[in-house]
């Protein structure tokens, strides 16, 4: 495989050596390093890169120089390096337009000069940025295949848990392709079989479960200690943050997760007001860069495994977990987060997965190129899918409940949604009825100001309304409120599930012991930086406890 290639582009021969220099030092076994002293130069450099397909994975230019700015440069080199990361060297008093060629341009990072030592000041950077590179352009598309019914409800699971554990896959479709025929008859699988996967130096598996799918790519989906300090229920960002902090000051921690990592947040295509991420970045990537980092202190994460009940045993909490097996620790944090709520349409469930989808992967996306898709919700998250969405499609329609979109979704979305044109926003409407023979065909959408009823064609809709906390597992002795949300804290002060003489703990629930961080808890902000806080919090509040017991 030819070695992906690194641009760097300064005018000053001295400072286009050192960095070329470095870039060598560090990355020259991994990527092929190219210099340019002018922008023109540069140019020519990447045509004759695409004429060798040697593909690009970061261009590192100077801003200020003659002929062509660095960002000028840029931006000319987005036709034939698509794909690669844009760094920009510049120095202090040019830092306002860097901030705005993030917007214009899709700039990456800036970085001001010098970058001595490189090791502190560059190669951190870069280390990032062509991470990131590398997860969204592997050298082989995938070794794991996938095979089945394009609205097969069992294929869109099994596709979803791949993409959200990062674990990369060709999709077949017996619908559509020779290939997928082919795998079918050399796996001697009958329709019944389908989805089929197909795994390196792997049996083949037949409508796996994710639990079976989990333990075939050999994905941790059992506790490795009899009892921990602290076990965290819940992959998303509370949960995340959480396993964070507990492993980095030395708590024995485990995460229990029954899908995937970054939980609802992790669904997002884009998270644009997350603190110290000016160009904001992708539900997935914050999940797997906090997987990374949760794993690199010694945290454990059992995935595909959901949790049924929770037992007191002394100064124990033992998890439940479904079919057999238990986990034991000495504090336990909830933190597993809401899911979107089933719209209340005669019919529409039996679309789900064929069609109708609760939240959607990036990947999703894809398969609805020059479609129409319609969306309901009109929160943050719904304006993201639509944006992402809106890339591939025909027309993105947003379903809207309300009168307006300014009083459930941020400003900055509404007005890039404006900007573009193959997405109408429908307020004071709802989808009422639903149509199709296996798979969503149509929908019945009503006006709720007038009454007036609609018939619409379409095989896509995304549902992004309503907050469900997942909570039914805990049972009675963890109070709630009626829609299931965990009361925490103060809210437990004067109520007789209370039973210490000290008061709780500030996200502490009714046993003492088990603690809730993130959309879960009652009045909790529901923002991925409050859940982040949380979930930090929340370990604080175990180490108070841990000092008790």
């Amino acid at each position: 495989m030819t070695k992906p290639a690194i641009l760097t582009v300064d005018d000053d021969p001295m400072v286009s050596a050192a960095i070329s220099r470095d870039l060598r030092r560090r990355y020259g076994d991994d990527y092929f390093v190219v210099k340019a002293t002018s922008g023109d130069q540069a140019l020519a450099a990447l045509t004759k890169l695409a004429l060798r397909n040697q593909p690009i994975a970061m261009i590192a230019t100077d801003q200020r120089m003659p002929g062509m700015t660095g960002i000028e440069l840029l931006e000319r080199a987005r036709e034939q390096a698509p794909t690669a990361k844009y760094l920009l060297l510049t120095a202090y008093a040019d830092t306002d337009v860097a901030i705005k060629a993030i917007n214009d341009i899709g700039l990456d990072y800036y970085l001001l000069k010098p970058w001595d030592p490189p090791e502190d000041q560059l190669f951190p950077v870069i280390d990032d940025l062509l991470g990131d590179w590398r997860h969204a352009n592997r050298e082989h598309t995938s070794d794991v295949r996938v095979v089945g019914h394009r609205w097969s409800d069992r294929a869109h699971d099994i596709k979803t848990f791949l993409a959200r554990n990062h674990v990369p896959y060709s999709w077949y479709d017996v619908d559509r392709d020779a290939e997928a025929q082919r795998l079918q008859d050399l796996a001697n699988a009958t329709d019944a079989d389908l989805p089929i996967v197909l795994i390196p130096d792997g049996d083949t598996l037949r409508a796996p479960s994710a639990m079976d799918l989990a333990s075939a790519l050999g994905l941790r989906t059992r506790a490795e200690q009899p009892l921990y300090d602290v076990c965290i229920v819940g992959g998303g960002p509370a949960g995340l943050a959480a396993a964070v902090y507990a492993a980095s000051e030395g708590l024995s921690t485990v995460i229990v997760e029954r899908e995937a990592p970054g939980g609802q947040a992790g669904l997002s295509a884009a998270i644009e007001n997350y603190l110290g991420f000016p160009r904001g970045l992708t539900g997935s990537d914050l999940a797997q860069r906090a997987v990374a980092q949760a794993s690199r202190f010694g945290a454990e994460m059992v995935l595909a495994r959901s949790v049924v009940g929770v037992e007191s045993r002394g100064p124990v909490h033992a998890v439940l977990l479904e079919g057999s097996g238990e986990i034991e620790a000495r504090a336990l944090i909830v933190a597993t987060g809401v899911s979107y709520r089933s719209l209340d349409v005669d019919g529409l469930a039996d679309f789900t997965g064929r069609g109708v989808f609760y939240g959607a992967t990036a990947s999703e996306a894809t398969q609805c190129q020059d479609e129409e898709v319609y969306i309901v919700g009109a929160a943050n998250s719904a304006g993201q899918a639509a944006l992402n969405l809106a890339r591939y499609a025909k027309r993105v329609v947003l379903l809207v409940r309300g009168e307006a979109l300014e009083s459930s979704m941020s400003r900055y979305l509404i007005d890039k949604i404006a900007k573009v044109r193959n997405i109408e926003i429908r307020c004071r409407t709802e989808v009422v009825g639903c149509r199709g023979d296996g798979h969503l065909e149509g929908l019945t959408l009503a006006d709720r100001a007038s009454g007036r009823v609609e018939e619409v064609q379409s095989g896509w809709l995304f549902v992004f309304a309503g907050a469900s906390p997942r909570t039914e597992w805990l049972g009675q002795s963890v109070l709630r409120d009626d829609k299931g949300f965990v009361v925490t804290g103060p809210e437990l002060i004067g109520q007789d599930r209370w039973q210490l003489p000290r008061p709780p703990y500030a996200l502490e629930t009714s046993v003492p012991g088990v603690f809730a961080a993130g959309d879960v808890r009652l009045d909790s902000m529901k923002r991925v930086a409050s859940a982040v806080g949380e979930g930090a919090m929340s370990v604080y509040l175990v180490h108070r406890y841990l000092a008790t017991v």
